[in-house]
């Protein structure tokens, strides 16, 4: 089950709200982790006990940090998390490769069953490991109560797909379920929600379409104007797809009255990779920083080591979000240009006026996502071949003028903020949508009204509805 799709919409959320709103203030929590666990067993039934004896047996680990072997504990937790990502995502992955070396060699496949992943594995994943590390620091405290510590790791408005929320960010609204309880904020909740399912439906499916289209042609078909238009599209499908899913976990996460931290602030308008990745998904890049790259050493080993930490961070970030050699080259791609940032391009970009600055880091992105679009390093390959051949076929394009209205709108909302009043402008009234006067408060709830009518029409219309996080 996805937020964007009828099912969550039509049924499971109305259901949950209502439900909710009923519910006793100190009942809130039960109901809120029996909806969750509901929503996660939807999509994988067996797998829900998977999460339920994994977060049962972490809990029991933390609440053993207390002893004298509490880092003993903490290794111990370390390796389960650890472990179980390792064979749920890269097990038919090493086995894979495994068997193309015994067949190259000239000796008989090993039998193997594909391992089936774990829906949103990666990202509960690294939620546990974060509360196991803080609470062996010291920076957040045990929970005593399961319940708890389940519904942290469970919630469904950031299960699937994030933002990763440390716990130290929610702890007390769990611990106080009357901190956000007021209309205000679950009425900014709603209006966050139905803006992320307008970028994600009516924006990024419109441009996946074209996407998949473009992907699937066979090579001989595929111009060089098809292949910019491929990964042109990708690159605002990704970003909308991505940062919409987010908003709506956001604004889910508000109407029930918890404050997530925000996962994307305008990335296309970086003007390097470096401050590219303090706005693209901002919570895996901060867990990166502070479970990784710190503990590596970060900057304070010499200038070797700190290079080093970088690429190895962005190696295994790359790893992170697949099974695929496309998606380590993909993240030593970022980890190449971060450390040659450090070294001299950063001072190079000041001497570029910003704009170009922001156009030449929008298209070193574009070229890694190239890496992280296609399925093969063949096929990436012939992508790059393909995309500086410069063969020139208008007549290859047969857009309609929905697709040209979305992806118009995909550049406006992807770069309106390259000024900074207009970006700040935004930010605040997003945040803030209900402590506007009451006449700008109508407009925005029929704006927002139109919106969600338009998408579900759009929804409702088609059975195309893909989602690019949801197998990581």
């Amino acid at each position: 089950m996805v937020f964007s799709s009828a099912l969550f919409l039509l049924y499971f959320l109305p259901v949950f709200l209502l439900l909710y709103y009923l519910t006793p203030l100190k009942w809130k929590n039960y109901t809120a982790l029996g909806f969750s666990l509901l929503f996660y067993a939807w999509g994988a039934p067996m797998f829900v006990f998977f999460l339920l004896a994994s977060c049962l047996i972490d809990h029991f680990l933390i609440k053993s940090f207390s002893s004298e072997n509490r880092k003993r504990y903490l290794i111990l937790s370390l390796i389960l998390n650890i472990g179980l990502l390792l064979y749920f995502k890269y097990a038919n992955f090493f086995m894979e490769n495994v068997n193309e070396v015994l067949g190259q060699i000239g000796f008989e496949k090993a039998e193997w069953t594909n391992v089936v992943l774990p829906i949103g594995v990666s990202f509960f994943t690294f939620q546990k490991i974060s509360f196991a590390i803080d609470v062996y620091r010291g920076v957040s405290k045990q929970l005593k109560k399961f319940s708890d510590y389940l519904l942290y790791i469970s919630l469904f408005p950031q299960l699937i797909a994030g933002p990763i929320v440390r716990f130290s960010t929610i702890e007390a609204q769990i611990i106080n379920r009357s901190e956000n309880e007021n209309f205000s904020f679950r009425l900014d909740g709603a209006f966050r929600f139905v803006i992320g399912l307008a970028k994600k439906i009516l924006i990024s499916n419109t441009l996946a379409v074209q996407v998949d289209l473009i992907y699937d042609l066979p090579y001989n078909e595929l111009t060089s104007s098809l292949a910019w238009l491929g990964v042109v599209c990708y690159t605002f499908h990704i970003y909308f797809d991505f940062s919409g899913y987010s908003d709506m976990g956001i604004g889910l996460g508000k109407m029930i009255g918890f404050k997530f931290p925000e996962n994307f602030n305008f990335p296309y308008l970086s003007g390097s990779i470096t401050e590219f990745w303090q706005r693209w998904h901002i919570t895996l890049g901060t867990w990166m920083r502070d479970y990784l790259y710190i503990p590596l050493g970060g900057n304070r080993k010499s200038g070797s080591r700190t290079y080093v930490n970088l690429f190895i961070v962005f190696l295994i970030s790359g790893f992170w979000h697949g099974a695929s050699w496309n998606f380590l080259i993909w993240g030593a791609y970022h980890g190449v240009f971060l450390v040659l940032e450090r070294l001299f391009l950063l001072k190079v970009y000041q001497k570029i006026p910003n704009l170009f600055r922001i156009l030449l880091t929008f298209f070193v992105v574009l070229f890694g996502w190239v890496f992280f679009s296609c399925e093969t390093l063949e096929q990436s390959l012939i992508m790059f071949e393909k995309l500086f051949a410069f063969h020139i076929n208008v007549e290859a394009f047969d857009l309609t003028g929905k697709f040209y209205f979305y992806f118009v709108l995909a550049i406006l909302f992807a770069f309106v903020g390259v000024n900074n009043s207009i970006r700040t402008k935004l930010s605040i009234f997003q945040d803030q949508i209900t402590l506007q006067s009451n006449s700008v408060l109508i407009v925005a709830f029929i704006c927002m009204l139109f919106l969600f009518a338009l998408s579900m029409g759009e929804m409702m219309g088609s059975d195309f509805n893909p989602f690019i996080y949801y197998r990581f």
